[in-house]
């Protein structure tokens, strides 16, 4: 975690917070106590805020300041309303292209898709506030700074964001292998919204079961899966091809 994206001490962190810092994620020390981390605890649930109890040794490694027994994670980047990107993004495009990851929890997977996000021209990327990998050092190394030109917006769950999208027009597409349709027989020449899943368990059975169109790629070794992050190179770039084809 880069120093510069840290937040240390209770009150701090309470404060920012409140003040509606983009705060990821909250370290609180194991077996500690008292009415001002109480405080916290109801602030961050308010906020639905990520947290994880850690040991003490942890956050001496995070900061060496008095600490208090909490230290904070905050994101580099600011985050866009989803309804203020759907909006703004239709009115300047006919074809919007947007990215829907189902908590995808690995920075460095997180920040290669940003990066070929932006290289394909992607429009925004929608992540769930819980699950997620945080936008840290790792993200913006790994996206080579593509982070701070792509719009990235954090919603409740992420069903919120699919129903959104399909009020707005928008096809929404599951990369998955549970199903027979192959990627390349997708039409993705019209504003389309792509969604991908956790590299463990893929999509969310709940979500893909919401989703409008589900699609595959086609695989001929013996492995039979792909890094999601290359998967997502694939979907979003056969999403160029039909638009520029």
């Amino acid at each position: 975690m880069e120093k510069d994206n840290i937040i240390f001490g209770i009150r701090a962190i309470i404060e920012a917070i409140q003040a509606g810092t983009a705060v990821d994620k909250v370290f609180i020390q194991k077996e500690i106590s008292s009415e001002l981390m109480k405080d916290l605890m109801k602030v961050m649930k308010r906020a639905n805020i990520n947290f994880s109890y850690v040991p003490v040794e942890k956050l001496h490694r995070l900061t060496v300041n008095n600490h208090q027994g909490a230290v904070a994670s905050i994101s580099p980047i600011g985050f866009m309303e989803l309804e203020d990107l759907v909006s703004s993004t239709l009115q300047a495009h006919a074809k919007p292209l947007f990215l829907i990851l189902d908590q995808i929890s690995d920075a460095r997977n997180f920040g290669a898709i940003i990066r070929t996000a932006e290289c394909t021209g992607a429009h925004g990327i929608i992540i769930q506030k819980s699950g997620s990998a945080p936008v840290n050092g790792d993200t913006v190394k790994t996206s080579a700074g593509a982070v701070f030109n792509v719009p990235i917006c954090k919603v409740e769950h992420i069903k919120d964001a699919i129903f959104y999208m399909q009020g707005s027009g928008i096809l929404t597409v599951a990369a998955t292998e549970k199903t027979t349709q192959n990627l390349y027989d997708i039409d993705l020449n019209q504003g389309v919204a792509i969604v991908m899943g956790s590299e463990d368990r893929g999509i969310n059975p709940s979500v893909l079961k919401v989703i409008d169109a589900k699609a595959k790629l086609p695989m001929f070794g013996s492995i039979g899966s792909l890094n999601v992050s290359v998967a997502c190179g694939a979907f979003l770039y056969e999403a160029v091809r039909q638009r520029n084809g």
